[in-house]
């Protein structure tokens, strides 16, 4: 576990352990590294981990802010009682159709925030893309599925709060599990078709490759033939399925003798 990661942990349970509720401030950077034992820097990067889950909320020169307390329920906006993930989870494990319905609402809105960023992003906001995009390739080398789906999941978080638009960022972090579950789900599928490893990694890098550089109307094109691309390769796998499964329940054929 890198180190960022596990200063995450300790937060979330200080919180747990203090019982601070949404709206309450943490205790001082300068006061977390005292208690954790760790570096003002150290700490700066978990808070922003956290953050970027929608757990914390950072206000300039205000202090950091419980935002949520439970990760697998974001809340949206101002409405802490309405939990987005959840239901929205259940429903695609209830119905596999509703995948495509999370693909369609990605391609809205990842053309935004991909167009924004590549506007907007400062030099903080590329090393992170580039740090989330290095991840997700260490990942992918391992050969770690859901490690990489979350390296996924977190790159195409990071250009969204590179666009610097707080209701596409919140729109972002609020599927931000349902988007991991979906992208560990198509991945493991894609996984099957020869080659799809490859293409996936050049369509992200061309996509961090035009956000880096400044060009809008390119990197809102790739992210849109990303998602396309998955799109369509998942259908495809569907329809392969479906097609085996009419075939199975064939009655097996006897020659007449």
């Amino acid at each position: 576990m890198r180190l960022s990661d596990r200063i995450a942990e300790q937060i979330q349970a200080l919180i747990d352990e203090q019982g601070l509720k949404p709206g309450d401030r943490l205790p001082a950077e300068r006061r977390l590294a005292e208690d954790l034992g760790v570096s003002r820097p150290s700490i700066r990067e978990a808070i922003r981990q956290l953050a970027s889950q929608g757990l914390l909320r950072s206000r300039q020169g205000g202090g950091t802010y419980v935002q949520h307390v439970h990760a697998d329920s974001v809340s949206v906006g101002t409405w802490p009682e309405r939990h987005l993930v959840r239901p929205l989870d259940e429903l695609v494990s209830d119905d596999p159709e509703y995948r495509y319905d999370v693909l369609e609402a990605r391609h809205a809105l990842e053309g935004g925030t991909a167009w924004h960023a590549a506007l907007r992003a400062t030099a903080q906001d590329r090393r992170e893309i580039l740090r989330r995009f290095e991840d997700m390739v260490r990942f992918q080398g391992r050969h770690d599925a859901d490690l990489s789906a979350q390296a996924d999941a977190r790159f195409h978080l990071a250009i969204a709060e590179a666009s610097h638009n707080a209701v596409l960022l919140q729109m972002m972090r609020g599927v931000f599990e349902l988007l991991r579950a979906t992208v560990t789900e198509n991945r493991q599928r894609m996984y099957l078709i020869q080659h799809t490893q490859d293409q996936l990694t050049a369509q992200h890098q061309a996509l961090m490759e035009a956000i880096l550089r400044g060009d809008a109307e390119t990197a809102r094109a790739t992210v849109w033939r990303h998602i396309e691309f998955v799109h369509g390769s998942v259908r495809g796998l569907d329809e392969d399925e479906a097609r085996r499964a009419r075939v199975s329940r064939l009655p097996p054929f006897t020659a007449l003798s």
